[in-house]
């Protein structure tokens, strides 16, 4: 899969979006989902949108959502949260060396998905500087909206849609982790990032299979990066030594 596409140098925002469109494939039958449940929970549909323009984390959400209806403490449900979400620790810094310096990142951070990661990984490099921020924008603010808009219509006519197409209970929650295959896909190219995502996947059933549920997806994530910064140093080691001898 190619990302090289033509991008407008006026109007970085604007190609930023475009190209995040496919995403919309796994955040809005997520988001409807998401929006089902939660008022299936007892959550009100503003209480729902809130949790999604305010939190606006994925499976974190519906973590919450359970938690609350549960009757967990606070505490416990915001620790569990943010446990979930560590995961961005690993994000950030591979993204960090493509981003120009701007006020307003602390607030796009709020924007940093799965997906738009794994868009912005493969698109940032590919575009001059100074359309990066304008380009991450749009795709961000795309991404954010789609999901405020599924959620609205999961919670409003979730119930009826499921009930007129029953199969569509069992498919939606599968939706977002298909999406991110499919972005993820194309990094199976190379021998170290073969490894790492090999490695990733093995940690993250290991874990669940373990009963660690909660605490997969971000041990997993950082064995895979260790595991390719490893990697790398390996590689650049021979590479050094193999010019040495050559200059021997």
């Amino acid at each position: 899969m190619s990302l090289q596409v033509a991008s407008s140098p006026t109007r970085p925002w604007l190609t930023g979006m475009s190209e995040a469109i496919p995403l919309l494939g796994g955040y809005v039958p997520v988001a409807i989902s998401f929006g089902l449940i939660a008022t299936q929970a007892g959550f009100s549909a503003w209480e729902a949108l809130a949790i999604s323009t305010l939190i606006y984390a994925g499976a974190s959400q519906f973590l919450f959502v359970g938690m609350v209806a549960a009757g967990a403490p606070l505490w416990l449900v915001v620790a569990m949260t943010l446990l979930i979400n560590l995961r961005h620790v690993v994000y950030a810094p591979n993204l960090a060396p493509w981003l120009p310096p701007s006020r307003l990142w602390p607030w796009l951070m709020h924007g940093l998905t799965d997906q738009i990661f794994a868009l912005a990984h493969a698109r940032l490099p590919q575009l001059p500087a100074a359309q990066r921020l304008g380009w991450y924008t749009g795709a961000a603010l795309l991404a954010w909206l789609s999901w405020i808009g599924g959620t609205a219509l999961g919670a409003l006519a979730g119930g009826e849609l499921v009930a007129r197409w029953a199969l569509m209970g069992e498919i939606l929650p599968f939706a977002l982790p298909a999406l991110f295959l499919v972005l993820v896909a194309p990094r199976f190219t190379s021998r170290r990032w073969s490894l790492a995502l090999g490695l990733t996947i093995l940690s993250a059933l290991l874990l669940t299979s373990l009963g660690l549920t909660n605490v997969a997806i971000p041990l997993a994530a950082i064995c895979g990066a260790l595991c390719f910064q490893l990697v790398k140093f390996g590689h650049s080691e021979k590479t050094e030594h193999a010019q040495g001898e050559r200059h021997e």
